[in-house]
């Protein structure tokens, strides 16, 4: 009997784990995340567009603005991760700094169309009208929207550059500026 005790022990230790009653438990465990709706613009290249001297220097021009040749500005792999956005240019016009008001057939500033294309179907274009006193200097346009999520390089064009009554520029340092900013279509207040 003793032997067929230890036989029997024998047995069922070298039964399979599986044949052993087991008792087995589960936990679920949620992991969660989230991505914030994002644009980012790339870097413009070149960063400052510097047109040298914009005034004619001889011939039947002289004295009034040269013709300019359209400049480009590159935004490289600009994106956003949603649907629905897009992009809008502030132009504003170039003015030099000069707080007397101009003489008769001068101005001080020089008027210019900025066009940001490469985004959605369209492009956005604002083209200023500043009047020859240096007023009414900036302008906004706005392109169609980007019904997906995007990368591309977005390409900055200026161009047609005059002068108000196409009078002769006053002399000093011109500035101005274009803000180019790429975001959603509708901002839900």
């Amino acid at each position: 009997m003793k032997r067929q005790v230890t036989l029997t022990a024998l047995a069922i230790a070298l039964m399979p784990a599986s044949a052993l009653a087991q008792s087995v438990a589960t936990g679920t465990v949620g992991v969660d995340g989230r991505v914030a709706p994002v644009c980012i613009l790339g870097d413009p290249n070149p960063a400052t567009v510097n047109l040298g001297q914009i005034s004619a220097a001889s011939g039947p021009r002289t004295g009034r603005v040269a013709t300019i040749a359209n400049r480009t500005v590159q935004l490289p792999a600009s994106y956003c991760n949603f649907a629905g956005s897009v992009v809008t240019v502030q132009a504003t016009a170039l003015i030099v700094n000069d707080p007397a008001a101009p003489q008769a057939g001068f101005t001080r500033a020089v008027n210019y169309t900025a066009t940001a294309s490469g985004w959605s179907g369209g492009s956005s274009a604002a083209t200023t009208a500043a009047l020859r006193d240096g007023s009414n200097a900036s302008a906004t346009g706005t392109g169609a929207t980007q019904p997906l999520p995007k990368v591309a390089d977005i390409t900055l064009t200026l161009s047609n550059f005059t002068a108000p009554g196409d009078g002769f520029l006053v002399a000093g340092n011109y500035s101005g500026a274009v803000v180019v900013t790429l975001g959603p279509a509708a901002v839900i207040p």
